[in-house]
């Protein structure tokens, strides 16, 4: 049977709040850091807890996370993997020299037996000059 990892819309909540609220260096509450350097994104986010069959997904079984990026939400071509993740519940990764305009984001995770989950939804931060 092949297994698929999900992202929970709970996973997605949180993603989606770390790029708002860090990776802008708003203010407001989040589980990532806020950034006050200009060209900088802090992504945060939570490990997922179920694949899309509905099985549980212990935080041991994740491996790594696949970021991509770019200047178009259709052509995300810079990529970051974050590996060795497992046992991590709570993560963020700070983007840096990111140029003046719109930037988009994505991630994906991989469990230990190579399954890959869906792009989670894209989100976007402006960089002003």
């Amino acid at each position: 049977m092949k297994r698929v990892i999900t992202m929970s819309k709970a996973w997605i909540a949180a993603f989606i709040l770390g790029v708002l609220l860090s990776g802008c260096g708003g203010s407001g509450s989040s589980s990532g850091q806020a950034s006050t350097q200009e060209g900088t994104a802090v992504l945060s986010w939570s490990a997922p807890k179920k694949r899309v069959n509905g099985e549980d997904l212990s935080r041991y079984e994740l491996e790594k996370y696949t970021i991509r990026y770019g200047t178009e939400p259709d052509n995300l071509n810079q990529v970051v993997v974050i590996d060795n993740v497992g046992g991590l519940i709570e993560l963020s990764h700070e983007v840096t020299d990111l140029s003046t305009g719109t930037w988009y984001f994505t991630i994906q995770v991989q469990d230990a037996n190579g399954l890959t989950s869906e792009p989670s939804d894209v989100v976007s931060k402006t960089i002003s000059s």
